[in-house]
């Protein structure tokens, strides 16, 4: 039978909030509030190193046949306001624009490894065509698109031999590289050493042993650019005094102290980020003669005095999260070329004595004449460095240096392109000498704080998206677009950070909702829909689950999801796992599932059916049956089979075979006023009853005479009724010989279902969402059963009457008009029938007179 759903409820788009069913409406189902936290921006500070770098670059090129010529930093200009996110450290940024062709041809032969660049040795290994060369434009490309997959697609597998292929530099060039995560191992970077390297990110790549370091010295003739940021065991080998490693004798890390960068004379811009504590800083960094950019953040020193041997060329420096004094105020007040300056900390750690004071801000104001980017975020002032509220009052917001509500920054000889006030009282002043700031005050202000801190600070950034979270939930985000991309964008990048993947996929549920919906592109909305894919495989946390959950509902099911159709539908599947408690969470999946499956071809239906849908489902209504309670999970899960048995013989016979029917009587005795229920579960088994090889199956003296006392049923207008004559009317098709049972008598089902039928009232309004008419259409030329036959076109009257603009068009497209036609021709039809089937035919033939097109 074909798929029937309710009008104004489960037919109405479920990516509408205010169409969605009522559970779905209620903004508070996000139970407790998300905390969020993350980083701060430093790039504004490097906008005129490009023509230090461009000297740098004259000077040593590379070239095809020796080395390839190709730019040794990008240092693009920033206008103002320019972006804070430093173009070193920056995490790629979610995008709505058209994909490059560029884009589309590396995602494609990464999905394809074998077949396009490379092909398969022995079985086993990968290896690049002999007769292809790779430039690094390529190659940087391939393998930072593949290490994005691999960390932000569960379904792309890693490849432990993937570094390889990069390993013959006369084959294959690499310049600049970002790599991150657990992936990355020793093996991978000592397979690529033979490369010219000019820029080398690792990030979070805790796997990497002291063994990298001495990989990292094959790379030191071309290093431009090195970060290691968060390679917590990057400085540490494993040792084993005994010589041989046995439970007697385990190995041990060990924290090598003799690593320096000697050798590295073309290091300009160095991340240490979260280094291992233990090791000397100072003699790590002296051999480096020209450092431009330095990142020390969460590292204690005693002493920053070396830092004046770069005086001359040091343009950013970052010490976020390190314990500042009045000493390391003074060398830092001595770094005069210094146009970037980051000393921000996390306001939440307690192990801070040092204390902001306006004699530091206007040591910084006076020493530090180049800079245009400060962040002091998270710190406390220890005394008043604002103008009064009378002068705060007066004039429009200003970011003349003259006007600055911040004193010691009146002395400023131009407003800062970036000033970091993320977590301090200075952010919520009028008048603040800077084009970007980040704070807390507006909507701005927060959203700069998420783009300035994503890539390295997920403790600040999940605070931040913790405001956005208020403001989109409160206000109307006026930065949609924005905001948007942001949060996807630090999803992607914390993809295990609990806080960010709480926060985050609540904020995205009122950022996607139907009032922003016209804005968003068909391209942005998917990436949204992959992150919060993404936060429900990582975590089974109920607050994440529920409001990924939330998130999908304000999509169009399942036209949207229909790109991740397998995996969206595996994960729904988790979630309603019995054993899970949550009832809300389970309330809005088992609606998912049906979305999901209502309205797809019967491909995909088979495909879930295989993926264990159905047991699933009747797991679901055995758990509400032995609870006694008769639930919208209850009956979204008989809605939900009905949907996927449509049309589909193999997920029928499944419901048969884990015990629908015995599910199907106790629902019936045990819930027996429940309307719905009963409609639901009588759409379903018409399905059942459309497979001729599954009907010996239901005939038996006990369904037959539940399906003839339904056929008296008024529960639900004429649907109950009507599905329960649907049923009969399958199996009457088949003849009287396949009447297996004495009790009831076929004659006697036969004269209740003629008198059903005459019941109902042909202009009745229907619950109903005919696709197809070809199950009903099989039961029109045949003259085994004019009570089917009686039915059938009963059901085709009533559609064509009250629905036309629908239903006639439908008809007449299947040929339904012409088996009519025949039919009424037909002896062994009844008057009644015939004189119905005249009917349908004359709606069909005004509906098209009406909307003929006499234009011309």
């Amino acid at each position: 039978m074909p798929r029937k759903e309710r009008e104004g409820e489960e037919a109405a788009p479920v990516g509408s909030r205010d169409s969605a069913p009522s559970f779905l409406r209620n903004r508070n189902q996000i139970q407790g509030r998300p905390i969020l936290t993350h980083r701060a921006g430093e790039a504004a500070a490097l906008t005129e190193l490009g023509s230090q770098l461009g000297n740098l670059e004259r000077r040593e090129g590379n070239f095809y046949g020796g080395r390839k010529k190709v730019p040794i930093a990008s240092s693009p200009h920033v206008p103002p306001p320019p972006s804070p996110l430093s173009p070193l450290y920056c995490h790629k940024m979610a995008s709505d624009s058209p994909e490059s062709l560029m884009t589309l041809c590396t995602d494609y032969c990464l999905h394809n490894l074998e077949g396009t660049l490379f092909y398969l040795l022995d079985n086993e290994t990968l290896r690049l065509h002999p007769d292809i060369f790779l430039p690094s434009e390529i190659c940087d490309r391939l393998v930072n698109e593949y290490v994005e997959l691999v960390n932000g697609d569960s379904i792309f597998k890693h490849n432990e031999n993937f570094f390889t292929l990069f390993s013959d530099p006369r084959s294959t060039r690499l310049a600049r590289i970002h790599l991150q995560g657990d992936i990355v191992q020793d093996q991978d970077l000592e397979a690529i050493q033979k490369q010219d390297l000019i820029e080398l990110f690792l990030t979070n790549c805790e796997k990497l042993t002291a063994k990298s370091l001495q990989t990292l010295g094959s790379f030191s003739p071309t290093l431009v650019s090195l970060s290691l940021f968060g390679c917590a065991n990057i400085f540490y080998e494993e040792e084993n005094p005994a010589g041989c490693e046995d439970d007697f004798n385990p190995t041990r890390q060990v924290l090598v102290k003799d690593f320096t960068f000697e050798g590295f004379s073309r290091l300009r811009f160095l991340n240490l980020g979260r280094m291992t504590e233990g090791v000397n800083v100072e003699t790590l960094l002296r051999p480096l003669a020209s450092l431009t950019a330095l990142d020390l953040s969460g590292i204690q020193m005693n002493d920053l005095l070396f830092m004046t041997q770069w005086k001359e060329s040091l343009a950013s420096l970052v010490l976020y999260n390190t314990d500042l004094c009045e000493e390391h105020i003074q060398v830092i007040a001595q770094l005069r070329k210094l146009r970037h300056l980051d000393i921000s900390r996390d306001r939440l750690c307690s192990y801070y004595k040092f204390k902001l004071t306006r004699k530091v801000l206007n040591l910084f104001v006076e020493n530090l004449v180049n800079l245009i980017s400060l962040d002091i975020s998270g710190h406390t002032m220890l005394e008043n460095c604002t103008s009064s509220c009378l002068e705060e009052k007066v004039g429009q917001t200003s970011t003349n240096p003259e006007e600055s509500s911040i004193t010691p920054f009146r002395n400023l000889k131009r407003p800062l392109q970036f000033l970091g006030l993320f977590e301090t009282s200075l952010c919520r002043l009028s008048h603040i000498p800077a084009y970007k700031v980040t704070g807390d005050k507006n909507e701005e202000q927060v959203l700069n704080a998420i783009e300035a801190y994503t890539e390295h600070r997920p403790e600040i950034t999940s605070r931040a998206i913790n405001l956005l979270f208020d403001i989109a939930r409160i206000e109307r985000c006026n930065q949609l677009l924005r905001a948007l991309k942001l949060v996807i964008t630090a999803l992607k990048c914390h993809k295990y950070d609990k806080n960010i993947q709480v926060t985050g996929s609540a904020v995205l549920f009122y950022l996607t909702n139907s009032e922003y919906r016209h804005e968003q592109s068909i391209m942005l909305r998917r990436q949204v829909i992959q992150v919060v894919l993404n936060g429900m495989e990582s975590y089974q946390e109920v607050t994440v689950q529920r409001n990924c959950c939330l998130t999908l509902c304000n999509f169009s099911i399942p036209e949207e999801l229909e790109f991740q159709y397998r995996r969206v539908n595996e994960l729904l599947l988790n979630i309603l796992n019995p054993t899970r408690q949550d009832e809300s969470i389970q309330r809005i999946a088992v609606h998912l599932c049906n979305a999901l499956v209502c309205q797809v071809d019967n491909d995909h239906k088979e495909a879930v059916g295989k993926m264990g849908f159905v047991m699933t489902m009747l797991k679901l209504i055995q758990k509400k049956l032995g609870d006694k309670t008769c639930d919208q999970v209850m009956e979204f899960s008989w809605s939900a089979l009905w949907n996927i048995t449509d049309e589909t013989p193999n997920n029928c016979e499944m419901f048969l075979n884990y015990s629908g029917m015995k599910l199907f009587l106790e629902c019936l005795k045990e819930f027996p006023n429940k309307q719905e229920l009963h409609r639901n579960m009588l759409g379903l088994l018409g399905n059942v009853a459309e497979v001729q090889e599954l009907r010996p199956q239901l005939m038996t003296s006990q369904f037959i005479t539940v399906f003839s006392n339904l056929l008296d049923s008024e529960a639900d207008g004429i649907e109950v009724s009507y599905n329960a004559c649907g049923v009969l009317s399958h199996i009457m098709f088949d003849g009287p010989e396949a009447w297996m049972i004495s009790e009831p008598r076929r004659e006697e089902v036969v004269d209740r279902m003629w008198a059903a039928i005459q019941r109902w009232d042909v202009n009745s309004r229907r619950n109903i969402n005919y696709r197809s008419f070809e199950p009903i259409l099989r039961l029109i030329p045949q003259g085994i059963s004019p009570v089917s036959q009686q039915w059938a076109t009963w059901a085709l009257y009533n559609l064509v009457s009250v629905y036309p603009e629908k239903y006639c068009p439908l008809l007449i497209k299947e040929g339904g008009l012409l088996l009519l036609r025949d039919m009424i021709k037909m002896a062994s039809a009844r008057p009644e029938t015939k004189e119905m089937g005249r009917n349908v035919i004359e709606h069909c033939n005004n509906y098209m007179d009406e909307n003929m097109d006499t234009s011309r």
